[in-house]
């Protein structure tokens, strides 16, 4: 069954969701995972594709576009499923995409703003009634 687990930070905004994202995935990848990130937007999409390269000065996540029928380890997605991985499941939308059983561990990101909050509250509730096992995590 899946695992999902709940990374909430203490500040808002669209770049503390990228920067838990880009630590998230630097951590699963160095652990050997294969990573699906599921991006609430195409804007949210270039901008975390940007960030990945740059987030920090020594090193970067190498990573590729979902459209583009790719093998890498780390996928980011936007509007559709991920073809060939089944491992983690990044998801910055502010919903559970549809796919999300397929995936070993899902990693939920929480921003403390209204909206992020809102909708992590609801996507709690929707894996709770569904019997997944949750797990939360403060992060600095």
């Amino acid at each position: 069954m899946t695992r999902i687990d709940f990374y909430v930070v203490k500040t808002a905004g669209a770049d503390a969701r990228l920067n838990v994202a880009a630590r998230l995935t630097e951590k699963a990848l160095g652990r050997g995972h294969r990573i699906f990130i599921n991006c609430e937007s195409a804007e949210q999409l270039s901008a975390l594709d940007s960030y990945l390269w740059e987030f920090k000065a020594t090193s970067f996540v190498p990573h590729e576009v979902a459209s583009n029928q790719t093998d890498e380890r780390v996928v980011l997605g936007f509007e559709q499923g991920p073809e060939t991985h089944n491992d983690v499941l990044i998801n910055l939308a502010l919903s559970p995409p549809s796919y999300f059983a397929q995936f070993e561990r899902v990693a939920e990101v929480v921003t403390q703003d209204e909206a992020s909050l809102d909708a992590l509250r609801s996507a709690w509730r929707h894996y709770r009634d569904r019997g997944y096992p949750l797990q939360k995590h403060e992060l600095p």
